[in-house]
């Protein structure tokens, strides 16, 4: 059993690629390095270098390694700057999944575990967002995302009686933090747990934006899972899929009841032992007071559950941080 992973070289993909291996399954890595890195691919792992948009490319690497599914996570993924770049976002996110498409088709390959976000939900009118929440992307990045679901829906209703049937799910989440090995961490410019980090070991005091919101302490409250958590996620979907499980279409990754951007401090502040009060700063117009998803649906059927918490998504986090400054 050996699945593809896009994008296998960056923070979440290389979190997922081990862990498939600890599942005992078969793995190969697609990823262009534009984001990713290397050296987060073990040695052993089979490694294509290459950009999913290389439909030959990918299809020959299927085929040579015999995969019988992919978990495709490689994509342009940062919101803010996809409204500066949106013909290179739909570029490489939606004519990136068409292209895997087809070569999984000319390969056949039947299974695909999509990488979706959050961000197809825009700025949800309730508090609570589950699988039935309107989406309303803001961002051609969430709009990218929510375009891919919509095609992997279709190809699936088109191949429903061909001898290569698509089956696919797509899992959305919020915010990915922590690590699940020291050698493995986020190097995003753009998240907030790296920002923290970075700002702390340089002597500067992380901004919380808004103090002032109908929340129990003031600030925005947020979902965030753990990356090892998430990873493990899609072993569950890819093995319901290979074993010819009907999943739905998509599945909310969350914590069901989120934090808030103080206790994000205080665990910082408390997880590196460095001691600091975070400036504040004004409200940032368009960040609504709490966004938290429910994750019951994919704890039925994906066996999804939080095993971490705050505390250890901080010190993981640092650990992995700590040990990429002194290597």
């Amino acid at each position: 059993m050996t699945w593809m992973v896009t994008g296998g070289a960056g923070y979440i993909g290389s979190h997922v690629v081990q862990a498939f291996r600890e599942a005992g399954m078969g793995v190969v890595v697609l990823d262009d390095l534009s984001s990713g890195h290397r050296e987060f691919v073990p040695g052993d792992v089979p490694f294509v270098r290459g950009s999913v948009l290389d439909e030959g490319l990918v299809t020959a690497a299927l085929r040579e390694h015999g995969c019988e599914g992919v978990v495709h996570l490689a994509g342009f993924k940062y919101a803010g700057v996809s409204v500066q770049r949106p013909l290179h976002t739909y570029a490489e996110n939606v004519s990136g999944t068409l292209s895997l498409l087809r070569a999984m088709a000319e390969a056949g390959v039947p299974s695909i575990v999509f990488s979706s976000s959050a961000a197809v939900y825009g700025t949800p009118s309730t508090d609570l967002v589950t699988e039935e929440t309107p989406t309303a992307p803001e961002s051609p990045y969430g709009e990218s995302k929510l375009v891919c679901e919509w095609i992997l829906r279709d190809q699936a209703r088109a191949t429903a009686d061909s001898p290569v049937p698509l089956r696919q799910t797509c899992l959305r989440y919020f915010n990915v933090v922590g690590s699940g090995s020291p050698e493995l961490y986020d190097t995003s410019p753009h998240n907030l747990f790296p920002l923290v980090l970075d700002a702390l070991v340089a002597g500067r005091r992380p901004k919380v934006f808004g103090t002032d919101y109908p929340t129990p302490d003031g600030s925005c409250v947020r979902d965030y899972i753990h990356v090892a958590d998430l990873a493990a996620s899609h072993v569950s979907a890819a093995r319901a899929l290979a074993g010819g499980r009907s999943l739905e279409p998509v599945y909310n990754l969350g914590s069901g009841t989120g934090s808030s951007v103080l206790e994000i401090m205080a665990a910082m502040s408390e997880g590196t032992g460095i001691a600091f009060e975070p400036e504040i700063a004004p409200r940032r117009a368009g960040d609504p007071a709490r966004i938290v998803a429910s994750g019951e649906l994919a704890a039925r059927d994906l066996g999804w559950r939080m095993t971490h918490d705050l505390t250890d998504m901080v010190a993981t986090a640092w650990r992995a941080r700590s040990a990429a400054a002194e290597s």
